[in-house]
């Protein structure tokens, strides 16, 4: 299976152009209002269809309740759902059990004792976003630019899809996959100019660092 690249946080059309040119899988669009890439629904929608068909369309939501996820739904037509709140676990499954879309939750992970968590997730989500918790003092849950120590994850194997995340960038991404093996990466704030403003080169260098990993990594596995 290839990898999987998403580029979240994206708000314009030619970014979301430049992301699915250079060959990203999923395209994120986020609805919360205190982050830089913070899109509004009429916008939302619109860049949605912009991208239908050409690649996966993520809707990350904070803690939102039915309604305002339906009125997400409805409006913009996502793929998926990702949850990047404090959402437990029975609140997943609800959300999962309510909408078609696939759902991805979020955890925060400083620690080994905090992949334990995973495995509650498993089984009530579609995928797994592995991102750093946010710093002290963050008034966002993800998209700060802060990593967490990847050498936890070797042998990480769950029994679930996931992707990792947390202040990748086209000078790290490959150090991660190599360290990780993981089976996606996400990344917002590691291809911006400035918050919220993403750059087309740092776009381009970032898919192509990261599928350049992941043949090296294939290839070693073929010659053992």
């Amino acid at each position: 299976m290839s990898l999987i690249v998403k580029i979240c946080g994206l708000s314009s059309r030619e970014t979301l152009d430049d992301a699915i040119d250079a060959g990203a899988d999923m395209v994120g669009l986020v609805f919360f209002g205190r982050s830089p890439r913070f899109v509004r629904m009429e916008d939302a929608a619109a860049l949605a269809d912009h991208a239908r068909g050409r690649a996966e369309i993520v809707a990350l939501t904070v803690d939102l309740d039915d309604s305002e996820i339906s009125a997400i739904v409805e409006r913009v037509r996502p793929d998926w759902l990702q949850l990047h709140g404090a959402e437990p676990v029975g609140r997943v499954a609800a959300i999962r059990k309510r909408f078609p879309q696939k759902v991805m939750k979020a955890l925060g992970i400083r620690s080994p004792d905090d992949l334990a968590a995973v495995d509650d997730y498993a089984s009530v989500a579609d995928c797994i976003l592995l991102d750093a918790k946010p710093p002290a003092g963050s008034d966002r849950p993800g998209g700060n630019g802060a990593s967490f120590d990847w050498t936890m994850l070797e042998g990480f194997r769950p029994r679930v899809d996931w992707m990792l995340s947390g202040g990748l960038d086209p000078d790290n991404v490959g150090e991660a996959l190599r360290i990780s093996h993981a089976p996606g990466v996400d990344v917002s704030s590691g291809v911006e100019s400035a918050p919220g403003r993403k750059d087309a080169d740092r776009i381009r260098a970032f898919i192509a660092a990261a599928r350049n990993a992941d043949s090296v990594s294939a290839a070693t596995r073929k010659a053992s």
